[in-house]
């Protein structure tokens, strides 16, 4: 067993310089070979020793379990991936599917919740065209609000702190849980839409999620919904 102490004889010497010396000196057991059966050491897994040979293969069999732990989780966020990517596809085409413009955000809202099991969603679009000016979705929005949207970057997810936005959900006060999903241009900084997705889970949508598919949602949707703004603001 080892000790931290150098052995009697070698003052100054310690593990680390054994242990360097072993590591430059591979041949040292060769012409030592007899010490590999003689060395004991004791077993993790139990109180009998064991030779350095069964030692080298708990540890090997121990390191090939963790490797073996971390492939299947890499193989379930893969399945678990491509399973929110097939979501994705099938709500975009129905979005593309969608003729009727003025349908596309009750399409977007009532496809995005039963593609991904929100509870709850609703999107509202500001500066729309003339023709949508009396459509649900296009009710009044707040300065303050539409400036929340623009300074997003990335989605917002956390608690329902009772933001204008999240009143806009159908039953907002038992929603503990909330992502906005900024719409816009990818050249403008400003917003033109908010979509709004809640949850009574606190965990849902929390402040620590990664955000990566809440993005593609959000390009998806700002690609489709801006078929309802003025001509000149898509071109």
């Amino acid at each position: 067993m080892s000790t931290s102490h150098p052995p009697t004889g070698l003052s100054g010497l310690t593990e680390q310089d054994i242990a360097n010396y072993l590591c430059l000196s591979p041949a040292f057991f060769e012409r030592q070979a007899e010490l590999l059966s003689t060395i004991r050491l004791t077993s993790p897994h139990s109180q009998r020793t064991v030779s350095l040979h069964e030692r080298q293969m708990e540890m090997l069999r121990e390191k090939i379990k963790g490797l073996e732990r971390k492939i299947m989780e890499m193989i379930r966020h893969g399945q678990e991936n491509t399973h929110i990517s097939d979501k994705l596809h099938r709500w975009t085409r129905r979005l593309m599917l969608c003729s009727d413009v003025s349908q596309l955000p009750h399409v977007l809202v009532k496809e995005l919740m039963r593609e991904f099991l929100v509870p709850q969603a609703v999107v509202r679009v500001w500066a729309v065209d003339d023709a949508f000016a009396n459509e649900a979705f296009a009710q009044k929005v707040s300065a303050d609000t539409q400036a929340f949207a623009s300074s997003l970057t990335l989605p917002y997810c956390g608690l329902n702190s009772g933001l204008e936005a999240t009143q806009w959900l159908p039953d907002s006060a038992n929603m503990a849980s909330v992502a906005m999903l900024a719409l816009r241009h990818e050249s403008c900084a400003q917003a033109y839409g908010l979509l709004v997705l809640g949850s009574p889970d606190p965990t849902r949508f929390a402040a620590d999620m990664g955000v990566e598919f809440l993005m593609r949602i959000a390009e998806v949707a700002s690609a489709g919904l801006a078929r309802l703004l003025p001509a000149f603001e898509v071109a």
